[in-house]
């Protein structure tokens, strides 16, 4: 079974998570992000079977506890569905901006329904894959038993579940009336596999036949036979673990999509806003991945990623650099290394005003350029002029075109 390096991340509560990060040997292929059940923990014998299965088949595993549960920071009473999607999104952005975005969502129980309700906030999620999974997470409160009056009368109660209490609040009733898994199944665009017990008596097989006439091809279920809810018989948790790996083989394999080769060879770049915040964007450019946002100083702006005005000279910067190094490298100037720092003089937002005003302003670069090695200086002066015939350096003093289309 795995072990994993132990690493944190930020929640959406802001509270410190625990997390476990499994790696193969060798590079990943892909990376997976796991969601463990209700009131469990990372390290349940699912948990990290799955990730052990995952990691022989090439991809690293993020699994970790949600808020107030496990090793992880936070109080669990003042938390709800909501929060564990905030979450597992918090994951996601952690392993896009420190390895790489998760292809591959897996969830166990009510963490099968997480992953279904939040992939179409994660446009770079290729699968999905749930064990046990409820359609209905107000399937949960079947287990407050007589307690759920108390909750909604008195506003919380104290529960026991697995043999431990856990205080309950109203507002985490009423969080779960308002999420449709169902809906979220038939909206999810992507391959999703069903695992499932026939004698489940916790989250009944009922629930995965919902699922699975919800959800559009493809679409794969797999019974587990007599497997209980949490899989508790480690033969049942490797099962389940291997049927995930070698499914997800087929959507997640070595090398990009079909669809990602074909936007890599046109060299397009899809921007899509995330629903985090109000500006937030999660940028796809070939294989690559990155995010986009605006400071916390633009109303709205979280600051999580660069603005878009900080790409440009990112851009700049970038072009500048490579085409010193070709042309140095042509001439055999010993150029040890280039950096270059790239400053605009205005703001994305008040641009956006200005646009409105009919009175836009001429932008401003300042681009200072360290050139480090034995130079003379005729050579520091000639590598000074070659800067400026950088192809982005030219494309933005001629100015460009663009025409915009509405997508059928």
């Amino acid at each position: 079974m795995a072990n994993g390096t132990k690493t944190t991340f930020k929640g959406a509560s802001g509270a410190e998570l625990a997390a476990r990060l499994d790696l193969p040997t060798g590079k990943p292929k892909a990376f997976a992000l796991f969601a463990h059940c209700f009131t469990c923990s990372k390290d349940l014998t699912a948990s990290r079977a799955v990730a052990t299965a995952l990691t022989k088949a090439g991809i690293g595993v993020l699994r970790f506890d949600f808020t107030g549960l496990g090793n992880s920071g936070g109080d669990f009473a003042s938390t709800n569905f909501s929060m564990n999607l905030g979450d597992l999104e918090r994951a996601a952005q952690y392993l896009a901006e420190n390895y790489q975005a998760p292809k591959l969502l897996v969830g166990h129980s009510l963490g099968g329904a997480a992953v279904i309700a939040v992939a179409a906030k994660l446009p770079y999620v290729e699968a999905v894959a749930t064990i046990a999974a409820p359609s209905d997470v107000g399937h949960i409160k079947e287990q407050f038993g007589g307690d759920l009056q108390k909750i909604m009368e008195d506003g919380e109660a104290e529960v026991r579940l697995a043999e431990r209490p856990f205080t309950i609040q109203k507002q985490f009733i009423e969080d779960l009336d308002a999420h449709n898994v169902q809906k979220s199944a038939h909206e999810l665009r992507r391959p999703l596999l069903i695992l499932h017990a026939p004698t489940d008596d916790t989250v009944g097989i009922e629930n995965a036949t919902r699922l699975f006439t919800s959800a559009k091809h493809p679409k794969s279920f797999v019974s587990l036979d007599t497997a209980d809810h949490l899989l508790t018989n480690k033969a049942d948790a490797v099962y389940a673990a291997e049927v995930i790996a070698a499914w997800a083989r087929r959507y997640i394999g070595d090398g990009p999509t079909q669809a990602e080769g074909a936007e890599e060879e046109a060299m397009g770049v899809t921007v899509r806003e995330t629903g985090q915040g109000k500006f937030q964007a999660m940028i796809k450019a070939g294989p690559h991945l990155m995010m986009a946002d605006e400071p916390r100083s633009v109303p709205g702006g979280m600051g999580s990623a660069p603005n878009p005005y900080e790409y440009l000279c990112a851009a700049l910067g970038a072009c500048t650099t490579m085409t010193l190094r070709m042309y140095a490298d042509f001439k055999k100037v010993p150029l040890d290394r280039v950096t270059v720092e790239v400053d605009h003089e205005k703001r994305h937002a008040s641009d956006v005003e200005e646009a409105m005003d009919h009175t836009p302003k001429r932008d401003h670069f300042t681009r200072k350029i360290t050139l480090e090695g034995n130079l003379d200086e005729q050579q520091r002066k000639r590598l000074l002029e070659i800067a400026d015939r950088c192809p982005v350096h030219q494309t933005m003093e001629r100015g460009s075109e663009v025409q915009t289309h509405h997508a059928t």
